[in-house]
C-alpha cells in the first residue's frame, strides 16, 4: 500500500472519529452515529484503540493544486448539493460520506438538529470532539458566512492514529462546518496536514455548499 494512500485512510479515520463524536452530542442528534466503512475501517483495526503515540512526527505537504477541478456531488437524500475536487475517491458510510486524495479529506453529514451557535459548539460539541482524539488543540470557534447562508466554524488539530506501517504519528489540522436550515444541520469537514496552504480550495468547497430542499 502506498504512503499516500495510508496517509488518506488515517485522515479518514480521523474524521469520522470526529464526526461521531459530534453526531452522537449534537442537538436532538437520534441519526447513528457516522461509521467508516472499507479502507477507513482497515486502518481504524489496525490501530490500537487508545494507544497514546509516542511522537508527532512532521506531516509531508498536502497542499491541493491550484489546477485543481470541481464537481457537484448530491447525496441521495437530495438534501443538498456540494462541490468537491474531481477524481478524489468516495466512501459512503451509513450517515456520512468521505472523498479522500492522498493527504486529504472532506467529509459530510447531515442529522436533525436545533440551529449552532459558538456558545453550543464551544459547550457540547468541542468537548465531544476533543475526547476520543490524541493531542487535540483547538483554533477557535466563530461564525463565518458563506453563499448558503451563515455557518458555526469549529477549526482545531489532532494527532493522526499511527501509521499502521510505520508506526508514525502525524500532526493534522480540520475545520469543521455547521450550516443549518429548518432543523437540519449538515456539517462539512475539511482536514489536511498541518502547514498545508489549503485555504482557497476549502473556501472553494464551502462556498459550492448548497440546500436543495
Amino acid at each position: 500500500m502506498s504512503n499516500a494512500s495510508t496517509i488518506a485512510m488515517r485522515l479518514a479515520v480521523l474524521a469520522a472519529t470526529g464526526l461521531c463524536a459530534s453526531a452522537c452530542s449534537s442537538g436532538s442528534g437520534s441519526t447513528p452515529a457516522p461509521q467508516a466503512t472499507s479502507a477507513t475501517s482497515a486502518t481504524a483495526a489496525s490501530s490500537p484503540a487508545g494507544a497514546a503515540p509516542a511522537g508527532t512526527e512532521t506531516p509531508p505537504p498536502g497542499d491541493i493544486p491550484d489546477t485543481t477541478t470541481y464537481v457537484a456531488f448530491r447525496p441521495g437524500s437530495g438534501q443538498y448539493e456540494v462541490k468537491v475536487p474531481e477524481g478524489w475517491a468516495r466512501t459512503v458510510a451509513p450517515t456520512a460520506v468521505f472523498f479522500t486524495d492522498k493527504l486529504n479529506v472532506i467529509s459530510i453529514y447531515t442529522i436533525k438538529a436545533t440551529a449552532p451557535t459558538v456558545a453550543s459548539a464551544r459547550a457540547v460539541e468541542v468537548p465531544a470532539i476533543k475526547h476520543p482524539l490524541h493531542g487535540f488543540a483547538l483554533t477557535g470557534v466563530s461564525v463565518v458566512s458563506r453563499p448558503a447562508g451563515t455557518a458555526v466554524l469549529i477549526r482545531y488539530s489532532a494527532d493522526s492514529q499511527p501509521d499502521p506501517v510505520t508506526g508514525k504519528v502525524y500532526k493534522d489540522t480540520f475545520e469543521r462546518y455547521e450550516f443549518y436550515k429548518n432543523g437540519t444541520e449538515a456539517v462539512v469537514l475539511l482536514g489536511g496536514p498541518a502547514g498545508a496552504d489549503n485555504v482557497d480550495p476549502w473556501r472553494t468547497v464551502t462556498n459550492s455548499f448548497r440546500w436543495l430542499r
